[in-house]
């Protein structure tokens, strides 16, 4: 009888351990499909701005329009992202990804930034694309 009690226990035990398991992996699974969710909502545009003098602009220059941007952002929650920026001679072309195409003008209109022009991009190539 004794060893009855300890083998259920034992088994208990077990099923105890496979059905946390199995919870922790549809949490995690859950998880990733929200976070795949998300990603899947964010688009991607090119912006660009006139800005004459563009390719004149210092790194201090640069440093406080790239911090001036980051400070709206935060602001603005995980529904836009800042990629990166060209700078020209007399234009900034900006990457970013964003939920549409009004939290683009929402950033600019907070941030003092002009736009000259938004298009969405529909797909990337790269030399790596007559590779595959």
């Amino acid at each position: 009888m004794k060893q009855i009690k300890i083998l259920f226990r034992l088994l208990l035990l077990i099923s105890l351990f496979i059905f946390q398991q199995e919870v922790k992996a549809q949490q995690k699974s859950s998880e990733q499909t929200s976070t795949e969710t998300k990603q899947d909502k964010m688009k991607l545009f090119l912006i660009e701005r006139d800005i004459p003098g563009a390719g004149l602009l210092t790194p201090v220059e640069l440093k406080g329009i790239s911090q001036k941007s980051c400070t709206v952002l935060t602001s603005m929650g995980p529904k836009i992202k800042w990629m990166q920026s060209y700078v020209t001679g007399n234009k900034i072309f900006c990457v970013y990804q964003a939920e549409d195409e009004k939290l683009i003008k929402e950033h600019a209109q907070k941030g003092g930034f002009p736009i000259t022009k938004i298009t969405e991009i529909s797909t990337t190539i790269s030399p790596a694309t007559a590779e595959q």
